[in-house]
């Protein structure tokens, strides 16, 4: 492979803001794994955001390089899987294991797209020093003819558009819009970017925390929530705190830690044959194996309001941010019902916007 720009890349980031700022360009922020894609002839890599080669993962969308892409390119986007017309996260996670026969089954079964949003490369042109207002217009040019499993992501200058975006596309299971400054060039690894997601709150019940990898302080608190059964479901983790907030909650913790694992809500959880059931709190980490998600088990009567910015299924997709403990809130009034739920959108519409 011999490019003007030559792996690996560290993609160009977004930092939050919290409300969509005015004369930029704006997109969708697609709920996927960062992806950038090197195609000389028939020589493909896919790098991640990590730096790391991703390819062997998405031998479907290689195959798509081939035929969507130009002949000599580099082109910055976004790994998705959509099922019912909606982004599906954990339908990608999947895709990353160690078995190339499974790997190539779900490419078969959840074939994933690759949605593009700016071009770093194109034959012998390096575009990293353009402008990204000329670099869109390239990436346009350069996917004119290019079909499913390859799209453009759609792009806007109008800030109400891009309000509107901000709302609909929450419902195909986007999380946000990207605001980017027309006159800049492509800086590898810079938050030069903005992102807005949606900010809201819940009440969760703490009934476990793992230690932080330092020791001795804790490192998150898991969260759940009842569902129609009057079970209590993992809905996922808050995990950012100062160094001094981690060791006041080992004391705040520990009138509630048990060791009663049998009565727990989560105590099948403790065994281990229950860790290939999905996502538990003590499930083997995906992306690192040798990473400790052991968790101490706390009785289930703390109430914590977290914030969080959307839903994956029936949990948090990313790590919810602690707002405040809610002693005045029952912890079996922790329902799903509390959640807000976006009106449905079609994907197809998304990726036909604008």
């Amino acid at each position: 492979m011999k490019l003007p720009v030559m792996p690996p890349v560290a993609p160009m980031l977004a930092k939050s803001v919290k409300s969509i700022p005015p004369g930029m360009h704006y997109e969708g922020k697609f709920d996927g794994f960062r992806s950038i894609v090197f195609r000389d002839g028939d020589e493909v890599e896919i790098g991640s955001r990590n730096e790391r080669p991703m390819t062997r993962y998405f031998p479907e969308i290689v195959a798509a390089a081939r035929e969507q892409l130009p002949e000599r390119c580099v082109i910055d986007g976004e790994l998705v899987i959509a099922t019912d017309n909606r982004l599906d996260f954990d339908a990608l996670l999947n895709r990353i294991h160690p078995a190339d026969s499974r790997v190539r089954m779900l490419a078969e079964h959840t074939p994933a797209s690759f949605v593009a949003f700016d071009i770093l490369a194109i034959g012998d042109e390096s575009f990293m020093d353009t402008p990204f207002a000329q670099r869109r217009t390239v990436l346009e040019r350069a996917l004119a003819d290019a079909g499913p499993p390859v799209h453009l992501a759609p792009s806007t200058t109008d800030l109400e558009l891009a309000k509107r975006w901000f709302d609909q596309f929450e419902g195909a299971g986007l999380d946000g819009i990207i605001a980017k400054p027309g006159d800049s060039g492509y800086e590898p690894g810079v938050r030069t970017l903005y992102k807005i997601k949606h900010d809201r709150t819940a009440d969760c019940v703490v009934a476990g925390f793992r230690w932080h990898k330092s020791g001795g302080v804790v490192g998150s608190l898991l969260l759940g929530l009842y569902d129609e059964t009057g079970a209590l479901q993992h809905v996922g983790v808050s995990a950012s705190f100062p160094m001094k907030r981690r060791a006041e909650l080992v004391a705040e913790l520990e009138p509630y830690r048990t060791e009663n694992i049998e009565d727990h809500p989560w105590g099948e959880w403790a065994v281990a044959e229950a860790h290939g059931a999905g996502r538990l709190p003590g499930a083997v980490s995906r992306w690192n194996a040798k990473k400790d998600l052991s968790w101490e088990p706390l009785r289930p009567e703390l109430v914590v309001e977290v914030a969080y910015d959307h839903m994956q299924g029936n949990r948090f997709r990313h790590t919810a941010q602690f707002r405040r403990w809610r002693p005045d809130r029952d912890p079996r009034s922790c329902t799903y019902d509390q959640l807000e739920e976006p009106v449905n959108y079609d994907l197809a519409d998304v990726l036909g916007a604008g």
